[in-house]
């Protein structure tokens, strides 16, 4: 008599059990992005946006690091950790918006503009890194703008966080790259308005990456750490979603008394879906696919990352002495 087939709930948790098990042999710590899918959540020791994940692969103990993420985000974790293995599950797992500008282009723009500071988004590669002057993620980059003396930016590569930057910073002139994220472009005005009519009671929260017009209709404007972090102060019972739909797992499970919505279907990156427990598992037991960075490209991109880190630090401090 042949076995009855493994559901998809059995064949899931062995892949949990496989990977919790691997984990504790090769010593790994397995961090995930906010963006990926539910189950791959489920098994992150650190879960959370880009500032988070890169402060975290630079303080754990772990010898080897598993970035459920896409291409850059396991590049700024092998940067900032040159002694330690850094694998991404799925090789093919890259950003669009990190494509959309080259070392050659960016050296053309500097030319252009000799008096301006290059900030780059973190979502770029490490010789784009390497290029600039100092990193930034969606939830400190007003800082880091802020911080640096010169009042001419070149903002790379995203053109709508730029531009939300550049509202927050007027002091400054900031050239915007022609640089934008595919999923939060699908985000329109009408999807909005739609959802709103919908949800008459819901605040929309919309991440700096949406267009200009879409972020005029917010209630709060913030990168997806600074989401987790609004809807539990909030007072409002429901919320409408403004960027990738992997957000809607974690602010659920940290709100189970408040509603969340997508305003549209369409706010899914298909790379950060493309990891699954069965790429984690095979990653663990073959230690593939690893991220390496040349030490002239990385010691160079490590010093953007390091300056915006401390950046970060700073702010954290004013802010605790001010409070105190």
């Amino acid at each position: 008599m042949s076995e009855r087939p493994k559901s998809e709930t059995q064949y899931k948790e062995e892949l949990k059990q496989k990977i919790a098990r691997l984990k504790k042999e090769r010593n790994a710590v397995i961090i995930v992005h906010n963006y990926q899918r539910d189950e791959i959540q489920e098994i992150a020791d650190i879960l959370g946006d880009s500032l988070t994940l890169a402060r975290a692969a630079v303080n754990t103990k772990a010898k080897i690091i598993v970035f459920c993420g896409v291409h850059f985000m396991a590049e700024s974790a092998a940067i900032l950790n040159p002694g330690k293995k850094v694998l991404l599950p799925v090789k093919e797992a890259g950003c669009p918006l990190a494509d959309m500008i080259t070392v050659q282009k960016l050296r053309r723009k500097k030319k252009e503009f000799p008096d301006a500071a290059v900030v780059c988004y973190v979502n770029s590669s490490a010789e784009i890194k390497a290029e600039s002057d100092v990193s930034c993620t969606s939830s400190n980059a007003i800082e880091v703008v802020r911080s640096i003396e010169n009042r001419r930016i070149i903002f790379v590569p995203d053109k709508n966080l730029g531009r939300y930057v550049q509202s927050q910073v007027p002091e400054k002139e900031i050239m915007l790259w022609e640089g934008f994220c595919p999923t939060h472009l699908r985000l329109t005005e009408e999807d909005v308005v739609k959802a709103k009519n919908k949800h008459p009671e819901a605040e929309f929260i919309a991440h700096p990456e949406c267009r200009p017009e879409v972020l005029a209709n917010a209630h709060h404007i913030c990168s997806t750490g600074g989401m987790f972090q609004y809807a539990k102060a909030s007072k409002a019972k429901e919320f409408i979603v403004g960027t990738e739909s992997g957000m809607l797992y974690r602010l659920r499970k940290e709100n189970p008394g408040k509603k969340f919505y997508m305003p549209t279907a369409h706010l899914m990156c298909a790379n950060m879906k493309l990891t699954t427990l069965g790429w984690v598992a095979y990653s663990l037991e073959n230690l593939v696919y690893e991220v390496k960075v040349s030490e002239e490209i990385a010691g160079k991109a490590r010093k953007t990352l390091e300056r915006m880190l401390s950046v970060t630090q700073q702010v954290q401090k004013n802010t605790a002495k001010s409070n105190s």
